[in-house]
């Protein structure tokens, strides 16, 4: 389905992203890990085209997504929707229309000035929310809402597009544990009921082996991990990471069982 080849973006003389290479031959939910800078918001930007490669291709089922422009560049951004760790909804805005901002790419510039949606959107909108546990926030305004149900009014938005691959940048980065759970399951679910490619950010390896079917591992804009969520040893994971032997993964969990141990260690010592 997708084939990603000697992928580069270089921002100077730095290559952000630096000859990355990789397929998926089915939907599958991917994890990418790595420390911050290590390029994964990079990656997903150039998949979502929000930003050019340098170099290389994307090919996602035999059309070269790099090389879009115009018309066929947005007809992809809405096969291909993107969801952010900072939400990107409209705080003033009722949660329901915000979820219809997945329609936009669909709907004339007179329907779209008026803010006038198709009955049968609405109704769609209200069954994703529905879906993912929030549909009683419906009518509130977004910004009325806690960060967990925002990030998942964002899910539900990028779901309306009906999108064959979801991108999610860091969608648990800003978030506590339990929201973070909430939200990765959400996350899971759609891809299991959907049957869609969802590709996420994450930084914790916990996160990672739980949710996802493959981990990618990125360090200073290379690939160098690419497994399943079992072979993701902790001397895999200090290699991503650049680590010594010191490394802990409770450090990067977002578990609340694991924390609270991590914690309880912390008193002991």
């Amino acid at each position: 389905m997708l084939t990603v080849t000697n992928l580069t973006k270089r921002f100077g003389s730095k290559a952000a992203v630096d000859n990355a290479n990789f397929d998926v031959n089915e939907p599958a939910m991917i994890g990418i890990i790595g420390r911050s800078g290590a390029g994964k918001s990079t990656m997903l930007r150039m998949m979502n085209r929000l930003a050019d490669a340098s170099e290389g291709s994307i090919v996602f089922e035999g059309e070269d997504i790099t090389a879009l422009k115009g018309a066929a560049k947005r007809a992809w951004q809405s096969r291909c929707a993107m969801i952010f760790q900072q939400f990107n909804l409209v705080p003033r805005m009722d949660v329901v229309s915000n979820v219809l901002h997945g329609t936009l790419n669909r709907r004339s510039t007179v329907a779209t000035m008026f803010n006038l949606y198709p009955e049968d959107d609405i109704h769609k909108a209200i069954e994703i929310l529905d879906r993912l546990g929030i549909a009683d926030q419906a009518p509130k305004r977004a910004e009325a809402l806690s960060g967990g149900q925002q990030q998942r009014v964002a899910i539900a938005r990028a779901v309306m597009q009906d999108p064959q691959i979801i991108l999610a940048d860091e969608p648990i980065a800003s978030l506590d544990p339990m929201n973070a759970q909430i939200v990765m399951e959400a996350l899971r679910r759609i891809h299991e009921e959907d049957g869609r490619m969802v590709i996420a950010n994450l930084h914790t390896l916990d996160t990672a082996r739980r949710y996802c079917d493959r981990v990618i591992g990125m360090r200073d804009g290379r690939i160098v991990f690419d497994g399943t969520p079992d072979q993701l040893t902790t001397g895999a994971a200090r290699d991503i990471y650049g680590a010594g032997d010191d490394f802990s993964e409770a450090a990067t969990s977002t578990e609340i069982q694991a924390l609270d141990r991590s914690a309880a260690t912390a008193v002991n010592a």
